[in-house]
């Protein structure tokens, strides 16, 4: 089966993980503009839902860590949490700001909360930006509820789907495996899970096998970069798309 448009250039790829906010803060539409600068073509990104009903760009459910204050970001409306200032007068983007201002990029989504799911599905449709989006969330529930919301999207595994096809791949169980992983495009994982390497060459092996590419999170360190890319992984997500992109390079 054809690769789904998402993952459909040549990889390795560079997930720039919340962009790259080495001179921006993370989740901001200047953190995803300095990332793509750097010609990569994937974003890693987070979505909440706002007080009245807008998928909001937010990692964290809270504001304290990203704003300084207290309040969580559903209790704001999508136009107050723009105005907030996350640093250097940078506020808290829609998500159709982001599909909007970055028309070829690829977003990888993770929809943080139930309510977030609606919303985040219909920005995808109302963008016509299936081909371009990944939706996922470590619930299970969540993932599926948004892919079918927006069909025609890529989806990376849940954190159940992941741990059932990772046990399976453990004990060379392949065809229980692609039963885990069925219907996904990728799984995104760290590089240990339940006290097993993720990317041991079997596992790698498995994975592929069930037709998913393998993105490893969250990667800063080139020589841990290059050593999994070496090994065969697809794609890391990074906080240091820039140093990533020095690594492709020097592997090409």
């Amino acid at each position: 089966m054809p690769a789904h448009p998402y993952l459909a250039a040549a990889g390795p790829r560079v997930l720039a993980h919340r962009g790259l906010a080495t001179a921006a803060p993370e989740n901001t539409l200047l953190a995803f503009a300095h990332a793509l600068a750097l010609g990569i073509t994937h974003i890693e990104t987070d979505v909440h839902a706002s007080r009245d009903g807008v998928a909001v760009i937010a990692h964290d459910a809270e504001l304290q860590r990203v704003a300084g204050r207290p309040g969580g970001v559903a209790e704001l409306d999508a136009r107050a949490l723009g105005r907030l200032d996350l640093g250097g007068g940078h506020g808290m983007p829609t998500l159709d700001a982001a599909l909007e201002a970055f028309p070829e990029a690829r977003f990888n989504i993770d929809v943080k909360s139930a309510a977030a799911i609606a919303p985040t599905a219909e920005a995808v449709r109302r963008h016509r930006a299936e081909h371009r989006v990944l939706l996922t969330s470590f619930s299970e529930r969540r993932r599926a509820a948004a892919v079918r919301l927006a069909p025609g999207v890529a989806t990376s595994a849940s954190g159940p789907r992941f741990a059932a096809a990772l046990l399976a791949a453990r004990v060379g169980l392949r065809p229980l495996v692609r039963r885990a992983l069925a219907g996904l495009d990728a799984v995104q994982i760290p590089e240990r899970a339940l006290g097993i390497e993720t990317t041991a060459p079997p596992l790698l092996r498995a994975f592929h096998d069930a037709g998913v590419e393998v993105h490893v999170w969250t990667i800063n360190d080139p020589t841990t970069m290059r050593a999994l890319l070496e090994r065969g992984v697809d794609g890391v997500v990074t906080d240091r798309a820039d140093l990533a992109v020095e690594v492709l390079r020097s592997l090409a």
